[in-house]
C-alpha cells in the first residue's frame, strides 16, 4: 500500500467516524435554521477578527474579545447551538490529533 492509498483510507475512516457524522448532522440541522446559522456565523467572524488582531499585534483587542464572548454566551444558551459547538470541537480534536500523529512521524526531517 502506498502513502496515497493510506491517505485515502484515512479520509474514509474520518468520514465514517462518530465525530464526523455528528458534526455533519449538526451542520445540516443548522442549515435548516437560518437565523441561528447567521448568529453562529456572526460569532465565528468575531472570533476570527479577535484572533487575527491578537496574532498581528501580539495583544488582544478588548472590544472585539468582549463582542465575541457576548455572542458566545448568547449562543451557548441555545441547545442546538451548544450541540453544534460541542460536535465541532470533538471533530476538530480528531483532526488535530491526526495532524499531530503525522507531524510527529516526520518531525525529524522538518526541523
Amino acid at each position: 500500500m502506498n502513502v496515497y492509498d493510506t491517505a485515502n483510507k484515512l479520509a474514509q475512516e474520518i468520514k465514517a467516524s462518530e465525530e464526523y457524522v455528528n458534526y455533519k448532522m449538526a451542520k445540516e440541522t443548522l442549515s435548516l435554521k437560518p437565523e441561528l446559522k447567521k448568529k453562529i456565523q456572526e460569532f465565528e467572524q468575531a472570533r476570527y477578527e479577535a484572533q487575527l488582531i491578537a496574532m498581528q499585534t501580539g495583544k488582544s483587542d478588548e472590544e472585539k474579545t468582549k463582542k465575541m464572548q457576548q455572542l458566545y454566551i448568547e449562543l451557548i444558551e441555545n441547545d442546538e447551538a451548544k450541540k453544534f459547538f460541542e460536535t465541532e470541537t470533538k471533530f476538530n480534536i480528531v483532526l488535530a490529533d491526526v495532524n499531530k500523529i503525522i507531524g510527529d512521524a516526520v518531525k525529524d526531517v522538518l526541523q
